[in-house]
């Protein structure tokens, strides 16, 4: 069943389980204990329009202290529905020994219904299977001694899963970090070639003026030296405000956000965001409107541009 070629091991998260000392990354795969499904025949054709749709579902159904998020997919003729504690799952993990930098991708039970059919003993009390199309943990128990039940491992990896994302817990792995130093290396670069470009400028204005003074007495006057002025405060204000536009982009960077190209002349600048998902995508989206820049986006992909007067 493993339809994304991921080598990652994976494990089973059940309440259950023993403390973990790990030294590598892994998916894992958790139990009915840490969601709440829903399984619906909805007149609804593509996934955007599923997920929108997806809050209304579960209202009186989960506990208002928790804050909540929304995994969907489709299951044969029924959308399923599922409702998260990021939070709650994150603690949890961690309690085991499953720290951030460890964790890679989660997917859900339920997402291997199928492979479930035949049951997959948890400890000596539990065991997780399908039953009527969805899993469910049952009493180790009631199984007859001669069902054939079945071991988990990464082959039970779906085709889609969710990262945990959250304030508290940094979920950057190494490879994304490495990504996010050579980002924030190439805006540091930006940042001195312009600062130098600002600083030769302001030096060779300053000796034209001084000739200038030098060569014609009667620029000494008030009126002419604060016109001159004007010209370098005018000059000052277009290199500030071009580092301020870096610093603004620079911001809009961060986990599932990767600059694909940029470019600044003395009037525009023009920024390509790759964005790993919807989610991300309206997220810079929305950061890029409310500094009030022009944002375009291809329908179907996740490419964002944003463009604006320097």
């Amino acid at each position: 069943m493993n339809l994304t070629g991921s080598n990652k091991e994976m494990l089973l998260v059940h309440r259950g389980m023993k403390p973990l000392s790990l030294d590598h990354s892994v998916n894992v795969m958790l139990t009915p204990q840490f969601y709440t499904m829903r399984k619906e025949a909805l007149p609804v054709k593509y996934l955007y329009q599923a997920r929108k749709i997806a809050p209304s579902l579960f209202d009186g159904l989960l506990d208002e202290k928790g804050s909540y998020e929304y995994f969907v997919f489709k299951e044969k003729e029924n959308w399923v529905f599922i409702a998260y504690d990021p939070e709650e799952i994150r603690e949890f993990l961690l309690s085991k020994g499953i720290s951030a930098e460890h964790l890679s991708k989660v997917f859900f039970a339920q997402q291997a219904a199928e492979a479930l059919e035949k049951p997959v003993i948890l400890s000596d009390k539990e065991a997780l299977m399908t039953i009527d199309g969805t899993v469910t943990l049952v009493p180790k128990g009631i199984l007859a001694a001669d069902l054939q039940t079945t071991q988990f491992d990464m082959s039970f990896t779906p085709s889609s899963g969710v990262t945990l994302e959250g304030a508290h817990t940094s979920l950057i792995g190494k490879k994304e970090a490495i990504v996010l130093t050579v980002v924030f290396s190439i805006f540091a670069v930006v940042f001195f070639i312009e600062g130098w470009q600002y600083s030769r400028s302001l030096e060779s204005q300053k000796q034209e003026m001084q000739e200038l003074l030098e060569s014609y007495p009667a620029l000494q006057s008030q009126m002419q030296r604060e016109s001159i002025a004007l010209k370098y405060r005018t000059i000052d204000s277009k290199e500030r405000k071009k580092r301020e536009t870096v610093k603004m982009l620079s911001s809009m960077i961060f986990k599932g956000v990767t600059l694909t190209s940029y470019h600044m002349d003395e009037k525009r600048f023009k920024a390509l965001f790759s964005c790993v998902d919807d989610k991300v995508a309206n997220k810079v989206k929305e950061m890029a409107k409310k500094s009030r820049l022009n944002v375009t986006s291809t329908k179907g992909s996740n490419i964002v541009t944003v463009e604006g007067k320097v």
